[in-house]
């Protein structure tokens, strides 16, 4: 069966393609290799070039050679602090061609739930339903987290969600120390707008980015820590993150330690009325 024929086939192989990351074509053309490698190699003599040939050319090839460098956060960072609101944040952001992930992704991937709840919870990047829907964590960890939100009396209308990164890396991979640096001025500009009083990062991309060191999360989660965002600063809780756990249901456990820790101090900011 040729899967050209078949175009439901077709779009379900170059529906695999995307979710791996498979984002250029090798060639146009179809190549024979096993009828290359048979054929005799040909060799071409050319003139030894002189030194005074050999160098102009060199030059013009590494000025004519595309160089990808990395964005200035100097000026992200002026360009993030103009932001005034949420709404001007994310306008900005969703404008921002710094970051390489954002060719491979459907869209922005900016926030959800109240930006001005007390709590905010970061994780780590958006993935495959989240890239299409343009809202973090509403794939099957979304859908689990707003059980573990509702088991201590949260809803997404109590608190503020971002990720470390707003596009979707391929694959659902990590996103790399790179690509998290070109997006934390927007990260840190989101807290400080925000202003929570407690955060929650899930998971260890997450809380290794908030930290910045390696760490272990298994070893840091349900201890309180404070980290500036660029001049504001708020206590940061670290967790497992809800797809680990649906990975690992047995590591619920843990998990719900920690929300209980998250609700002690959500009472202690109430004063003590929170049940």
């Amino acid at each position: 069966m040729n899967v050209s024929d078949q175009p439901a086939e077709l779009l379900s192989l170059l529906r695999w393609y995307q979710a791996m990351g498979v984002d250029v074509a090798v060639g146009e053309v179809a190549r024979d290799r096993f009828a290359e490698s048979a054929a005799p190699p040909t060799r071409t003599l050319k003139p030894k070039p002189t030194p005074t040939q050999a160098e102009p050319a060199r030059t013009s090839a590494a000025s004519a050679a595309p160089t990808l460098t990395a964005p200035d956060l100097d000026e992200v960072e002026k360009l993030v602090q103009a932001c005034g609101t949420m709404e001007a944040l994310r306008a900005a952001y969703d404008a921002y061609d710094g970051c390489p992930l954002k060719p491979r992704a459907t869209q922005l991937v900016f926030a959800d739930g109240n930006p001005e709840a007390d709590i905010m919870l970061i994780g780590e990047a958006p993935g495959h339903d989240e890239d299409l829907q343009g809202k973090p964590f509403v794939g099957r960890a979304g859908q689990l987290l707003d059980r573990m939100l509702g088991a201590i009396g949260l809803d997404r209308e109590k608190v503020f969600i971002v990720n470390t990164v707003a596009w979707r890396p391929p694959g659902n991979r990590n996103p790399s120390p790179a690509e998290i640096e070109s997006c934390r001025p927007f990260l840190n500009r989101q807290v400080q707008l925000a202003a929570p009083k407690l955060i929650v990062s899930l998971g260890l991309v997450a809380t290794q980015t908030l930290f910045a060191e390696k760490i272990s999360i298994t070893r840091t989660r349900g201890q309180w820590r404070d980290v500036s965002f660029g001049g504001f600063a708020a206590p940061v809780l670290p967790t497992l993150h809800p797809a680990f756990l649906l990975r690992q249901p047995r590591q619920k456990r843990e998990a719900w330690q920690d929300l209980l820790t998250l609700k002690a101090a959500m009472t202690a900011l109430d004063g003590g009325e929170s049940g």
